[in-house]
């Protein structure tokens, strides 16, 4: 921009200000307006390659990044729950076999221990039987010696009240 633009531009801005402002401002423009403006328009156009386009440049590149770095993020969330699910679902695939196998090990393990009660009980009627049919034959064995032995005790018993023997 020249300038010549600049100052007029900075008038036309002074005089929309002065009618808004209701007041009359009077402005001298003078050599040292210009030369302002020169210098103005000089700093402009060294300082806009040295610092101004960098700057501009950083701020791009910065909310590039910044945009990247929240996609990035976001993906990383959508897989995190997409993650999160499937874990979810094998827990609940896990629970539910555990639970299979936990009914199966219980039918299983009262299955045998039916079989152990048969076993035992089978067992303690076989002592049982075994115990009478010995008390069996120790009762005959005890009658039989003692149907031998009574007459002979009935023999000594009556020798002895009568006090002599007896045929």
């Amino acid at each position: 921009m020249s300038s010549l633009t600049l100052a007029l531009a900075a008038d036309a801005h002074l005089e929309a200000f002065s009618r808004a402002s209701g007041g009359a401002v009077n402005i001298d423009f003078d050599l040292t307006f210009l030369a302002q403006m020169v210098v103005f328009a000089a700093l402009v156009l060294v300082l806009k390659p040295l610092l101004f386009d960098p700057v501009l440049e950083l701020f791009k590149e910065r909310e590039k990044r910044t945009d990247g770095a929240k996609a990035d993020a976001r993906h990383l969330q959508e897989r995190a729950g997409e993650l999160l699910r499937k874990y979810e679902l094998e827990l609940e695939k896990v629970h539910r076999v555990a639970g299979e196998e936990r009914d199966r090990i219980r039918a299983e393990t009262a299955k045998v221990e039916a079989e152990q009660m048969h076993e035992a009980r089978a067992t303690a009627a076989k002592i049982v039987d075994e115990g009478r049919a010995r008390m069996a034959e120790e009762v005959h064995a005890i009658q039989f010696d003692l149907g031998r032995n009574a007459e002979r005790l009935a023999h000594e018993i009556a020798a002895r009240i009568l006090g002599r023997e007896v045929s």
